[in-house]
């Protein structure tokens, strides 16, 4: 009996690198298919103002949108918003806005809210979020210029401008939080439900 015992693998609706990886070391065969959507826009519409609420949103309009170009398939949405305080963070445009978010970063507690979402046929099946609060260690002008010339172009493809998973560790003095959760998809409650659709054989 394989892990996935499903008729068609998995359609993840995200190019994130760091997901893909997730579903692969799980054993789950997968077809990336991202979602184009314009993530403000559902976000501004929507009028939801937490994190956690935006980031569900978010990941059930991604495999929405994925869902109704791939009828009968199962697709999985994923989304994650960073909060300080009452602020939320979206990717940085370029490297000024990097410097920027790491500099309000700098020295201060901040969450990030990761949400999945499972759809077939436009039917949102399951939902979820889970939170890390992450740590950064104060940073000095000169620490954020080294980092960021080390990572490149890699620091606009992440919220808050950093990859744990690279060398943005460096950047952190304290970490609560599982590491599904940090790299952007619940996937425990994600196995979960595919366990209690018996689309799992582990």
């Amino acid at each position: 009996m394989t892990v996935w015992l499903g008729s068609q693998p998995l359609v993840l609706a995200s190019q994130s690198l760091a997901r893909q990886a997730l579903l692969l070391n799980a054993g789950i065969p997968f077809d990336a298919i991202p979602a184009a959507i314009d993530e403000r826009a559902v976000q501004h519409a929507s009028g939801l103002t937490t994190p956690g609420e935006i980031a569900v949103r978010l990941a059930e309009e991604k495999a929405a949108a994925v869902s109704a170009r791939h009828p009968g398939r199962l697709v999985l949405g994923a989304d994650q918003t960073l909060a300080l305080g009452e602020r939320t963070f979206n990717k940085p445009a370029d490297r000024a806005q990097a410097v920027a978010q790491l500099r309000s970063l700098a020295g201060r507690r901040h969450e990030l809210h990761s949400a999945a979402a499972l759809v077939r046929n436009g039917q949102i099946l399951f939902s979820d979020v889970s939170v890390a609060r992450m740590t950064m260690r104060p940073l000095s002008d000169e620490q954020i210029d080294t980092y960021l010339n080390e990572v490149g172009e890699a620091a606009t493809t992440s919220v808050g401008a950093y990859q744990l998973e690279g060398l943005g560790v460096h950047l952190f003095s304290a970490v609560h939080g599982d590491l599904f959760t940090i790299l952007g998809l619940p996937l425990v409650p994600v196995l979960e439900f595919l366990r209690s659709q018996r689309l799992l054989g582990l």
